[in-house]
């Protein structure tokens, strides 16, 4: 395996577009020691060339033959290495230097096997997949958990397709692996798509949170739905005008501050089956997923959320912080770098870092061949406080590494979906 070759541009025409995204490829390609025939490619387009998706997966098809696989989506907004292009017509590319026999397209005309069933297709079995799903489909949250049932590890990473648009995603296969794709253009809209990858291929993957809370956890002792009655056996509503110091005889200022809170909810342990992770002071954790606050109800005290409610889940209100989404990115970039260092070192590399010319910092027992990050449509510069603010922060954590990715409209992650969060994934091979 060697470095992910890749390549992003933006031009009122796609074609243009298309033509530096192939020169900067092919430029990569030539390098000595570059990934020789990679065959699976990540394409993300912002939603200017949504209508032209079609002609856009046609004309790199033709143009990178060695190509055989393609999967990706569109967003409002794309990323690269320290770039975001938002709201501007603009595509990324990433050719994926893996075995064909370690990964698998999938869509809705050729779903991913279950694991365990005759080890899937071919003998193939997913460890983990990269997802790509339309927000309009019904029974998504079914859907995506269905999805992360037929990996081994349960863990998919991704997002929702951010178009102004049309909705579409890309999952093409011509190697005739996957009964389906022989009559379908590669391009489809509705349902979910992606890559499964085998346990051959090293993932690292985090989730950062974009919100922190203004107020302590409490349990959900009564629900109805989405409508939360009580909250450690206190009515919600109470509880919610009380820790906001609002009034609703008030409207006014109480519905700027509404407009403004969310909800960060942690499921029952026994539900989630698993225990929380360790929590960091004024911060959630990724077992933690953000909704918005859709409505009160005085009569019965209760506070109506964009999810259900199960009674023994935590809940706490909480608001989008710039500096606590900073701060978190930069923890779960470092947490990615130091998983990478080896936990003992070889006796020839102590040796060498031994000698007085030896770089000081420890040698990383793997390296990053390339990332993916999925992050919120309402995060990006526009948030962080500048152009490509947020990727200019993953690239100074991170290092300069083969990145693409997109801005969602619902973050994928273990099998939930989450919101105004990050999804950073990236693709490791030992160090030469």
């Amino acid at each position: 395996m060697q470095p992910f070759p890749y390549a992003h541009a933006t031009h009122p025409q796609w074609r243009m577009a298309a033509a530096l995204v192939l020169a900067q490829l092919r430029a990569q390609l030539a390098l000595p020691g570059a990934a020789r025939a990679p065959s699976l490619a990540l394409l993300y387009i912002t939603d200017h060339y949504a209508s032209e998706a079609e002609a856009i997966l046609e004309h790199l098809s033709a143009e990178l033959p060695e190509v055989t696989d393609w999967a990706g989506t569109v967003g409002v907004g794309i990323a690269s290495n320290n770039v975001e292009y938002f709201d501007e017509p603009a595509l990324a590319v990433m050719l994926c230097d893996l075995s064909p026999d370690q990964y698998r397209v999938f869509s809705g005309v050729a779903p991913l096997a279950a694991s365990g069933r005759a080890a899937g297709v071919g003998g193939f079995e997913a460890q983990a997949a990269l997802v790509h799903a339309d927000g309009h489909t019904p029974d998504l949250a079914e859907l995506i958990t269905e999805v992360a049932d037929r990996t081994t590890s349960g863990y998919l990473f991704g997002g929702l397709v951010g178009s102004r648009s049309e909705s579409v995603q890309f999952a093409f296969s011509s190697a005739g692996n996957l009964q389906g794709h022989g009559a379908a253009s590669g391009v489809f809209h509705g349902g979910l798509s992606g890559v499964a990858f085998g346990p051959g291929v090293d993932l690292i993957s985090r989730v950062t949170q974009g919100a922190q809370p203004v107020d302590r956890e409490r349990t959900v002792t009564a629900a109805d739905g989405n409508l939360v009655l009580t909250l450690d056996n206190e009515p919600a509503l109470d509880v919610l005008l009380r820790e906001l110091g609002i009034s609703l005889d008030q409207p006014e200022q109480a519905m700027q501050r509404l407009r403004a809170t969310l909800v960060g909810l942690t499921p029952p342990i026994a539900a989630d089956g698993g225990a929380r992770s360790p929590q960091r002071r004024g911060q959630f954790g990724p077992e933690v997923t953000v909704r918005h606050i859709i409505g009160l109800d005085p009569g019965r005290r209760g506070v109506a959320i964009a999810d259900v409610a199960l009674v023994g889940s935590r809940l706490a209100f909480c608001e989008r912080n710039v500096q606590a989404a900073r701060a978190d990115l930069i923890r779960v970039c470092a947490e990615v770098r130091e998983e990478l260092e080896p936990e003992e070192l070889s006796l020839p590399l102590a040796t060498a870092l031994e000698a007085p010319e030896a770089d000081a910092a420890p040698q990383p027992a793997r390296r990053i061949a390339g990332a993916v990050y999925v992050s919120c449509a309402g995060r990006g510069g526009p948030h962080f406080g500048g152009p490509s603010a947020e990727l200019q922060i993953v690239r100074r954590a991170l290092g300069d590494v083969p990145l693409v990715g997109f801005f969602a409209g619902g973050e994928i992650a273990h099998h939930r979906l989450y919101g105004y969060t990050g999804v950073l994934t990236v693709f490791t091979m030992p160090v030469a």
